[in-house]
């Protein structure tokens, strides 16, 4: 480590010194593009793992670096140029008319394009998983999100009206709109939680590939499971907050303890993905080539 990190560093530096209008270019546009998403999505629930997702692609990309540099090809500028164009006139648009969705698309097919031209489809195939992780970036339109949400939000109302009416609340439920004692209580996405799906999603994804990528198979069992993971955490948020509403009043549901209950949300469901896993190892190690004996997971 002591060896390879300044070599990494010089080697960074050296990319920049021989293109530094390339370097230049890069700079001027990613960093306006970060302030604009931190402002615009990173602040909201269904954004929020936008620092943790950048921090981790470029970690992944880091700790290859040395082999890529290694296999570097340089790519067909024939394809290269033509992307590279196409998602610089998208980029302009998306910036001037305040298109975030497509200001981030075209950066980051811009960059892949660069990427490509400096090191050939075959170290982009062999780094895939950094590549799709960085698309979480991409701040989903309101629309998209309520038309993924809407049956969810339907789902948690379900489960959660008939659990509690199991367990002897005066409790009913009309769509998404839950009546408790004299409380009226709506699941909207941000009291469902289903916003975090995404970001559930995104991190779920880097502890997979993380942990088992080498079982495409196993990995495979761990991504179905995330969908019911995150229903199962958002029923305990709803749950939350129709008991606090019930014993605490309306005001107190609605204050600190609202924005406390998405927090539970999301560690709740970080702890059923470890907890499964955990579960699941004769699983793994049944599906996982050349680790019958061992405890380890595959990485």
């Amino acid at each position: 480590m002591t060896v390879a990190m300044p070599v990494q560093r010089q080697a960074w530096a050296s990319h920049a010194l021989r293109s530094p209008a390339l370097a230049v270019g890069l700079l001027l546009t990613i960093i306006p593009t970060l302030i604009s998403t931190a402002q615009q999505s990173w602040t909201q629930e269904s954004g929020v793992h936008g620092p943790l997702v950048l921090a981790t692609a470029v970690w992944l990309i880091w700790r290859n670096w040395d082999e890529i540099r290694a296999e570097a090809r340089p790519g067909n500028l024939w394809i290269a140029v033509p992307v590279i164009v196409l998602m610089s006139f998208a980029y302009v648009f998306g910036r001037a008319f305040d298109f975030l969705l497509i200001e981030v698309a075209a950066l980051l097919g811009a960059l892949m394009g660069i990427a490509y031209a400096h090191v050939g489809h075959r170290v982009m195939l062999k780094n895939w998983f950094p590549l799709f992780y960085l698309l979480f970036l991409i701040p989903l339109p309101g629309w998209l999100m309520d038309s993924i949400t809407q049956p969810l939000k339907i789902l948690v109302s379900d489960i959660t009206t008939f659990l509690l009416s199991a367990a002897g609340y005066p409790i009913t439920q009309v769509g998404v709109t839950i009546y408790i004692a004299q409380y009226q209580l709506l699941v909207e996405d941000a009291c469902a939680g289903l916003n975090s799906l995404i970001s559930l999603t995104a991190i779920g994804l880097f502890y997979i590939y993380l942990m088992h990528n080498a079982s495409w198979r196993y990995s495979a069992v761990l991504l179905l499971l995330l969908l019911p993971i995150a229903i199962a955490a958002n029923v305990v948020r709803v749950m939350i907050l129709v008991l606090l509403t019930y014993y605490a009043g309306n005001e107190v549901a609605q204050g600190y303890l609202h924005d406390f209950a998405g927090i539970v949300t999301f560690v709740s469901a970080l702890l059923l993905i470890f907890g499964i896993d955990k579960l699941l190892s004769p699983l793994r190690r049944w599906l996982t080539p050349g680790t019958e004996g061992s405890d380890a997971p595959a990485t």
